[in-house]
């Protein structure tokens, strides 16, 4: 009996290592240092850097959040029309919580020069529900509380000649990188168990004036914005099919932009602000 449960047992484990070779076909020296240590989570040893994502799995279930991007369209007034609802902020979005006297429920980023930009604000964030990608860890020197997630890059490279994009049912596993913080936080937001999500400052298009890119200028800028709209698009369609296939509504209620990969939603409409109540947001902005 002893032999026949070892048997299966290394038959089980070869399935692993033979899923795992085809993984790491063709991949970078990290491209494979990163599926070693998601092999070893896959088959139970864990990674305590990564235990904590685990308490999020449908922490959530069936309910809506917002995910606020930092495109140009995106108004002080609309992160107050969104104080109490579930939200999920990102990158130079921290620079205004001070201003707004509240943060977003979540807040995300992966990016190492953007964070090399923003650290002291980050560090200064007080909710413990931020997720940093694992290529930053080495950064932080405060927050230890923070959330680390596992960021597959995929082997994209500066040039960007051939797109590619995935999605990821288990952010304890991974996270696919899809050319922007923004396709991160769907995976994180799905894994939540949320069934409809609304983007709000998702452009996808950059103005020559390099000052103008994001919500708030904090000196950062992608030196390939010119063609950083397309590839979002390429990974935006990517959500949108596991999205289809999982129940999930994602839906954009982005002022303008080029992303008409989702459904536009009026923001107010879907908040269900009356005109007096939007008129008092305007006049608490321009006091």
């Amino acid at each position: 009996m002893y032999n026949i449960r070892h048997l299966l047992r290394s038959t089980i484990i070869l399935k692993d290592i033979y899923r795992f070779l085809s993984i790491i076909k063709n991949k970078t020296l990290l491209d494979i240092i990163f599926n070693i240590k998601m092999f070893f989570r896959f088959i139970g040893i864990c990674d305590i850097r990564y235990k904590g994502l685990k308490k999020y799995k449908n922490a959530h279930l069936g309910s809506r959040c917002f995910i606020v991007a930092t495109g140009p369209s995106l108004t002080i007034e609309d992160l107050l029309k969104l104080k109490d609802e579930i939200t999920f902020g990102m990158n130079s979005l921290c620079t205004v919580f001070a201003e707004l006297q509240f943060e977003t429920t979540y807040f995300g980023i992966q990016d190492y020069s953007v964070y090399t930009k923003l650290e002291s604000q980050i560090n200064a964030i007080n909710i413990s529900n931020v997720f940093i990608g694992d290529r930053i860890e080495k950064l932080l020197n405060k927050k230890t509380e923070f959330n680390i997630f596992p960021l597959d890059y995929m082997n994209h490279k500066i040039t960007y000649e051939k797109l590619s994009a995935k999605f990821s049912p288990d952010i304890y596993y991974r996270v696919y990188d899809g050319y922007t913080i923004t396709y991160s936080i769907l995976q994180i937001v799905s894994y939540m168990g949320f069934k409809e999500v609304y983007l709000v400052g998702a452009d996808c298009n950059y103005s020559d004036d390099k000052t103008k890119h994001h919500f708030s200028d904090y000196g950062h800028y992608d030196p390939t914005y010119k063609t950083a709209g397309q590839r979002m698009i390429f990974a935006y369609k990517k959500a949108r099919a596991y999205a289809d296939s999982h129940n999930i509504k994602i839906y954009n209620a982005t002022r303008g932009g080029m992303l008409e990969v989702f459904p536009r939603v009026d923001l107010d409409e879907v908040l269900g602000l009356s005109t007096k109540e939007i008129g008092k947001l305007k006049d608490e902005v321009n006091s």
